[in-house]
């Protein structure tokens, strides 16, 4: 292989490390604004994601170039294809964090509230989350190491999987608590909404996990 080809997938893969370590960083911001009750903190949030739509599409410009200049083989064809598969992943979990935030935002104006109760016990899943996070950073960090990778993968399938456990335990408590008062039922069930849209962010880096698979080792994408 040319030394400048392995240089430009060598690049495109310390480009997504990058990405991804900012949606875990959006993602450790907005956990300790939401543990003390900072709504300040918890928009400025956002700030590590501001450009990563225009990040990813310069990375899928990037990918296409290798394409075109080097025409990959057969290995490497299927590491690039996952890269370009998972930007458009990051794109929806930028999304995901985003409106996360946004609709957390509206709970924030009384720290005793119910609400805001509920959502502390909620941020059992933004830490398995942050905990996939890592994982998925060590995995492209470990790419060369298909032992590590599967290990890796397996972790992060154990972190997503606990999140259904705390989510059906807030559930029964929200049902509960809509049961005995109607007025604010409407609210409950929106947290709840926006509770569950927050476990699509680990949802996806499941996603991921599955991609830096196949590009590694092959099978189904």
């Amino acid at each position: 292989m040319l030394p400048e080809y392995i240089e430009a997938r060598h690049k495109v893969r310390d480009e997504m490390l990058k990405i991804i370590n900012d949606l875990s960083l959006a993602n450790k911001l907005a956990l300790q604004a939401l543990e003390v009750g900072d709504k300040e903190g918890l928009k400025k949030a956002k700030k590590p994601i501001k450009d990563i739509l225009e990040r990813t599409e310069a990375l899928d410009n990037d990918i296409v170039l290798i394409f075109a200049r080097y025409a990959p083989e057969a290995k490497d064809l299927r590491e690039l294809i996952a890269y370009i598969k998972t930007t458009s992943v990051i794109n929806r979990i930028v999304i995901n964090i985003d409106n996360y935030i946004k609709n957390m935002q509206i709970f924030f104006d009384d720290s005793e509230s119910d609400f805001y109760k509920i959502i502390k016990e909620s941020l059992s899943i933004n830490r398995f989350t942050l905990n996939a996070f890592d994982f998925t950073l060590e995995m492209l960090q470990t790419f060369d190491d298909r032992d590590k990778l599967e290990t890796l993968a397996g972790k992060i399938e154990v972190e997503y999987s606990k999140t259904d456990d705390i989510y059906s335990l807030i559930e029964k408590e929200i049902i509960q608590k809509a049961g005995s008062s109607h007025s604010v039922a409407e609210e409950y069930f929106n947290l709840l909404k926006y509770i569950r849209k927050n476990i699509k962010i680990i949802e996806r880096l499941d996603d991921i996990s599955s991609k830096l698979i196949f590009a590694k080792i092959g099978g189904k994408l």
